[in-house]
């Protein structure tokens, strides 16, 4: 009874481990597309600084060009700029409750195996 006990609870921190997982790799893959809007934001205003400001400037809106300021454009990067920020910093703070949760997992795991040394022998003859 307890055997079946601890492989449903075994079964229960796979299932755990393979979310958290799935979720920080989404995590991660969110960053790291923040972080490119981010430095193409600052590289796209580092050349308009560059650029005198009565100078003629188009924005690509799909297909079409369309006539823009400068400062218009500039404050567009700005603010694509801070959201970019600003969501790399919340995400960041996802992938750290995350990374606890799965600490968290790997402890109850060990526990389990601990409390369990057939269990954890059975574990370990698989082909993994």
């Amino acid at each position: 009874m307890a055997d079946d006990a601890n492989r449903a609870a075994l079964l229960e921190i796979q299932g755990r481990m393979i979310d958290t997982t799935g979720k920080i790799k989404q995590v991660q893959n969110q960053m790291r597309t923040k972080e490119a809007e981010k430095k193409r934001a600052f590289l796209t205003m580092e050349e308009l600084k560059q650029v005198p400001d009565d100078t003629n400037l188009y924005k690509s809106i799909g297909r079409t060009f369309v006539l823009e300021s400068k400062v218009t454009l500039m404050n567009e990067q700005e603010n694509k700029f801070k959201d970019s920020e600003a969501s790399i910093t919340s995400l960041q703070s996802s992938k750290e409750y995350l990374e606890k949760q799965m600490a968290e997992v790997e402890n109850n795991f060990r526990e389990l195996l601990q409390q369990d040394p057939a269990l954890a022998r059975q574990i370990m003859s698989m082909n993994v």
